[in-house]
């Protein structure tokens, strides 16, 4: 077999991975199966950057995250609306908070320091698992039961939560 078919091989056995990562970061089926189909094109016409002794699911996930935040940019651009009214009666209409959309009412560094602030036991596999991995892969990687695995990042996100509510 030659190495052209094994990495084909090894992105097609990434689907399920990118699909499921693809969800939480869309919110919609439709639009994660698009940007799975995405992420695979640009896997696939990108072979020649990929090191052979590299994280490969890690190389396939940061792919997808990447086409994800500038197809966000590049939507937010697009809609971007400029007040043209005299006294600003648009600007000074109340705005939703954000809180709905990806990019939420937060930045991914302000976000990154509060979790930077978490025991490593609690940090390490939220971490491993917003970044993709799933819970028996964590599990495993860390040597740490499966119910506690669970158990941590349950604890993290709704600790984050509680945090970040009254944040802003």
């Amino acid at each position: 077999m030659s190495s052209k078919s094994t990495f084909k091989t090894s992105v097609l056995g990434m689907q399920s991975n990118l699909l499921s990562f693809a969800l939480k970061l869309t919110l919609n089926k439709d639009e994660a199966q698009d940007l799975v189909q995405d992420t695979t094109l640009k896997a696939l016409n990108n072979e020649e950057k990929f090191v052979d002794n590299a994280n490969f699911k890690g190389w396939m996930l940061t792919i997808m995250r990447n086409i994800f935040i500038n197809n966000y940019r590049k939507n937010v651009r697009e809609n971007t609306v400029i007040d043209t009214s005299e006294d600003l009666y648009h600007l000074n209409l109340s705005q939703d908070s954000g809180i709905g959309s990806p990019d939420g009412a937060f930045t991914y560094n302000e976000i990154s320091d509060v979790i930077a602030k978490f025991p490593k036991d609690y940090r390490e596999p939220f971490s491993m698992h917003v970044a993709g991995y799933k819970y028996e892969e964590i599990a495993e990687k860390l040597g740490t039961p499966l119910g506690t695995v669970k158990s941590r990042i349950f604890l993290t996100r709704k600790k984050l939560r509680e945090i970040l509510k009254d944040y802003h």
